[in-house]
């Protein structure tokens, strides 16, 4: 398939994990891949293996807490397609135990994080006829999970943004959607269980696995299929969707 041929696409957070998975799989499809990545090195590796496929991609070490890195990298594309907001980070804890320090620092990126590439981006987009916004929530902004009070309310906001974004700009050819993802196996998941259960990994993994109706964790690679449908011209009548691709959680548990 080449549904990104001749478009251009701006990643962030796609060094590891469901970024990386997103932008290999949308240079996979003939797109020009714009990386935003914080860590330099991850980064790199990403473009690397994007162009050793036979695909197109540029590096940009862009903090999403930074606009002045957000602006100095949209400045130096031509024109941009598609914005996918993958970029976040966790945080661990009930309302009790979360400190303002850590509702800020959460907050500074998986908010105001995709706020300020919109806003960066949305000229562009707008000035080449539309485009699409994708943005990456959870299933926490659709359901409890215990002990993840800021990184719940974080992507409650994501997906309180996607709808405003939708409304306000499909006059404009802009479509605005969101995943609401569960558990996905990624680096982050491994390091998660070194740090915590480093004593009982095995069981660890098997209850968060469980944890899905289905069985199992998600894989970056499902999460990218459908994040290049939705970005792709096959998702045309598409905008405000909120996507569950969670195994089964929000409606089967």
């Amino acid at each position: 398939m080449e549904r990104f041929k001749g478009k251009h696409i701006v990643i962030t957070g796609a060094g590891a994990g469901i970024g990386k998975a997103i932008a290999a799989r949308m240079a996979e499809e003939g797109g020009e891949v714009h990386v935003f990545e914080r860590e330099g090195p991850s980064g790199q590796d990403a473009v690397a293996s994007i162009q050793e496929a036979g695909g197109t991609a540029h590096l940009y070490q862009v903090d999403v807490t930074s606009r002045s890195d957000i602006d100095r990298a949209v400045d130096a594309i031509d024109r941009i397609d598609v914005l996918v907001n993958n970029a976040g980070i966790a945080a661990v804890g009930n309302v009790e135990a979360t400190t303002s320090e850590e509702m800020d620092r959460v907050y500074e990126v998986n908010v105001k994080g995709v706020f300020r590439c919109i806003q960066a981006c949305l000229p562009k987009l707008k000035a080449d006829g539309g485009g699409a916004i994708l943005n990456m929530a959870s299933i926490a902004s659709r359901v409890g999970i215990a002990d993840r009070f800021a990184y719940s309310m974080t992507k409650g906001a994501v997906l309180a943004m996607t709808l405003s974004v939708a409304k306000d700009y499909v006059g404009a050819g802009i479509r605005c959607n969101c995943l609401c993802p569960a558990r996905v196996r990624t680096p982050f998941v491994d390091s998660y269980l070194e740090n915590h259960y480093a004593d009982r990994k095995e069981e660890a993994l098997r209850e968060l696995s469980e944890y899905q109706p289905i069985g199992r964790m998600g894989t970056p690679e499902e999460i990218a299929k459908f994040a290049a449908f939705l970005c792709s011209d096959e998702a045309s009548f598409v905008t405000g969707g909120v996507y569950d691709v969670d195994g089964g959680v929000t409606n089967l548990r």
